[in-house]
């Protein structure tokens, strides 16, 4: 029937529109929400709304679709907050694995890295949208403020507010990927074998360690604090935790640890660095959080 096959080449269009521009969808809501699960979630909903919509009225579809899926990513922060108000023990993002893709569907790898995932999570929801999309996907002011439904002055204040809550928090003095990975080595050696003196000396004077089990897992409830604290905390299981072995895995643009154990991926390690030393542990010990993450072969 014409009309099917209308109707049936409509929707392959609308296919391969959606196509085009799904790594960047699944990139602002990973970004905005910190896990695969959800991010795909949003990439979903988009599509099936897109399929709904009367196209023949969008002029940009990839706009279109990029506001779609900002606006319900906006809407799942804010009970994802709610939800993260009863997870058991320290929330952290679920890794990504970017050798593939180490920008993850933007046009820069901003706002990837852990850290500042972990940062983003005490913006506001629409604060979140405004400096991802700036930041990572570098649109342009006037776009913004259509997608957040505000003015031009509200997105840039937005995004200034953003980035002055992350650089309070973070070190902003650059310490490149090849530095990251060797300090990365020498803490893994360091661990392994419990050497609290080394360790210590490799902290900066406000290290935290954060573990993620999620109730799933065994791991701190609370973040440790100091340097003799960590240092002992992690003398205290090296005999029993590194069973297994140990890989430098890219994760989220950065040098990173898994470790591996009967076939299985059971424990996730990044570092924030700075000029000084090891900033931030982070470890991600809940396998749910784990099982989209490639074993290293």
């Amino acid at each position: 029937m014409p009309g099917e096959t209308k109707h049936h080449d409509d929707l392959d269009a609308a296919a391969r529109t959606f196509a085009a521009v799904r790594p960047r969808l699944f990139g602002i809501a990973y970004r905005m929400l910190g896990t695969v699960a959800d991010a795909e979630d949003i990439v979903q909903d988009t599509w099936e709304r897109w399929q709904q919509t009367d196209r023949s009225v969008v002029r940009e579809p990839a706009a279109f679709l990029a506001t779609t899926a900002t606006r319900l990513a906006i809407n799942q922060a804010q009970s994802a907050r709610v939800r993260r108000e009863t997870y058991i023990g320290p929330w952290l993002p679920e890794p990504v694995d970017t050798s593939a893709d180490p920008l993850l569907g933007a046009e820069r790898g901003e706002a990837l890295e852990f850290a500042v995932l972990v940062l983003l999570e005490k913006l506001t929801p629409t604060e979140r949208a405004a400096y991802v999309l700036r930041e990572a996907f570098d649109y342009p002011y006037g776009q913004i403020a259509e997608i957040i439904q505000g003015s031009e002055a509200s997105a840039r204040q937005l995004v200034s507010r953003a980035r002055k809550h992350l650089a309070e928090e973070r070190d902003v003095r650059e310490v490149d990927h090849a530095q990251q990975k060797r300090m990365l080595e020498a803490f893994l050696e360091a661990a392994k074998s419990g050497d609290i003196g080394e360790l210590e000396r490799m902290f900066t004077a406000d290290i935290v360690s954060y573990a993620d089990g999620g109730g799933l897992a065994r791991a701190s409830r609370i973040p440790v604090f100091t340097p003799e604290t960590v240092a002992k905390y992690l003398h205290a299981f090296h005999g029993r935790f590194w069973e297994g072995t140990v890989h430098i895995v890219e994760a989220n643009g950065a040098p990173a640890a898994v470790l591996v154990r009967d076939g299985a991926l059971v424990a996730f390690l990044t570092l924030d660095v700075t000029p000084d030393g090891i900033r931030r542990l982070q470890w991600v010990l809940n396998p749910e959080k784990l099982e989209r993450m490639p074993v290293p072969a």
